[in-house]
């Protein structure tokens, strides 16, 4: 099968570019690419929140007031978990585990499945060569507008170019990412993903 191939003015070549069926070509599993992202966004989560249990909050062990007598509910002590100031009964800890088990197999199905779709929709298309001369924002903006592309860009490149980093890190709505770093998260983010033909190569090497 092929994938769309564009030049360096956007307009699709004449001959598209030959990739493998296997990964480009899976049928699509709805459940299998949610399993995937959202265990790659759980697994990315840490723990940095911690509550106080009744024992480590500031309180007095004095009982309020009498058991019986005022009208009130009764009452033991200030650290209860239903006053204000009181302790959590369950707190968060900074030791929690969010982490979401997923075999590698199953993970490299799951972007096999995103990457497919992509070529369904007409998302994801490829170029020969993607790069800038100077680390320049504006250089890299209007490289992308020539060729058709507005906001919401994902670069896929087959090596890092430091060019090309720096020039798109001050751009909220383009991501450049190595092929061997690329995710489901940010495949499903984009509304349009570009690849270099060596990063397309390098996809169904790591995907094989």
């Amino acid at each position: 099968m092929e994938i769309k191939l564009i030049d360096k003015n956007g307009k699709p070549a004449k001959a598209g570019l030959a990739v493998s069926e296997t990964t480009f070509g899976r049928e699509f599993n709805e459940a299998l690419v949610h399993q995937v992202v959202v265990a790659y966004q759980a697994n990315a989560r840490t723990a940095t929140r911690a509550q106080l249990t009744r024992a480590e909050v500031s309180h007095t062990t004095k009982k309020p007031w009498n058991q019986k007598g005022t009208g009130r509910a009764r009452s033991g002590m200030s650290s209860s978990t239903i006053w204000r100031g009181g302790g959590r009964a369950f707190p968060n800890t900074p030791d929690e585990n969010f982490s979401h088990k997923i075999n590698r197999k199953a993970y490299r199905a799951g972007v096999r499945s995103i990457l497919s779709e992509l070529v369904r929709q007409d998302r994801l298309s490829a170029v020969e060569e993607f790069a800038v001369d100077t680390p320049k924002t504006k250089q890299l903006l209007e490289k992308i507008k020539g060729l058709g592309y507005n906001e919401g860009l994902l670069v896929l490149v087959d090596k890092f170019d430091e060019n090309l980093y720096l020039s798109a890190r001050n751009l909220p709505h383009v991501l450049v990412l190595e092929a061997q770093y690329v995710d489901p998260v940010s495949l499903v983010r984009f509304p349009q993903v570009l690849a270099t033909a060596g990063a397309v190569k390098k996809l169904e090497e790591i995907l094989a």
